[in-house]
């Protein structure tokens, strides 16, 4: 979906967060100018957030509030400016995963998000096909790289990730771009709550050829799956669907390599690049 495409909801939002913003601008007679200068941005950029044009960051938010004295109105809304960040498609799955107590990701295309690499990621964003506007590119980029705070949640999710042998090959932005990659795959890897697998191409058995999803455990002790293909996004809570992807995901970290197996793996791909 191309940004310039974003669901009316998300627009709406925004352009009313950017009303805001300018009413309590005006009633403390400050310029654009000036306001940029109290919060570090320029004054073309505080155009494009009162526009609705751009999404502020969660401190220019923070600092905003407290410049203005909004007492505390503009960062009611942060939680709902995070979530505009994000492509209509993701938004409920963000949410989900946010909050996970575990989470299983199997993916055959792209390493997945919550492994990326900012230069990774933004040369995945830049392959995309409409083209997205730079401007875009950066806050989705900024939205992925926010998701890495579940690293650090407390208490810690358990994750699991299997990913495609060729997804660890593939160049996709460069052999540097890569090589940062695999380095971090290494690095979250060896996190005691995660465990990542490859599944190598010279395996004859596949247990799941339909494409990649999430497998997502919520702290109400409900257990939802996520699948997304060409931007078309579903999410399933109902058992049939759920246990049927269970028990892909059973039979995949079966047929790949083990943990200990899967960072060896990445360590002489690295070694290759």
């Amino acid at each position: 979906m191309a940004e310039t495409e974003r669901d009316d909801g998300a627009v709406g939002f925004l352009r009313c967060f950017g009303a805001q913003l300018r009413l309590l601008r005006e009633r403390k007679g400050l310029t654009r100018a000036e306001l940029g200068s109290l919060l570090g941005y320029g004054e073309a950029q505080i155009a494009s957030v009162e526009l609705g044009r751009r999404i502020p960051k969660p401190e220019m938010i923070d600092r905003a509030d407290e410049v203005l004295g909004a007492g505390g109105l503009l960062v009611a809304m942060k939680a709902e400016v995070a979530r505009a960040r994000y492509p209509s498609f993701f938004r409920d799955a963000a949410r989900l995963e946010a909050g996970a107590v575990e989470l299983h990701v199997y993916a055959n295309q792209v390493v997945p998000g919550l492994l990326q690499t900012e230069e990774y990621a933004r040369a995945i964003f830049r392959m995309q096909r409409p083209l997205l506007d730079d401007e875009v590119i950066e806050q989705r980029v900024g939205a992925r790289l926010a998701r890495h705070e579940i690293f650090s949640r407390r208490p810690v999710p358990l994750l699991s990730f299997i990913i495609e042998e060729p997804v660890l090959r593939r160049p996709s932005g460069g052999q540097s771009v890569l090589r940062g990659q695999l380095e971090q795959i290494l690095l979250v890897g060896r996190k005691r709550n995660v465990e990542v697998q490859v599944m190598p191409v010279d395996r004859e058995d596949h247990g799941a050829m339909g494409g990649p999803f999430n497998l997502i455990d919520t702290a109400e002790e409900r257990r939802i799956a996520y699948t997304e293909v060409q931007d078309d996004s579903r999410l399933y809570t109902g058992n049939p669907k759920v246990r049927e992807l269970e028990a892909r995901y059973a039979i995949l970290r079966s047929q790949a390599l083990t943990p200990r197996e899967s960072l060896s793996f990445v360590e002489k791909l690295l070694g290759e690049t």
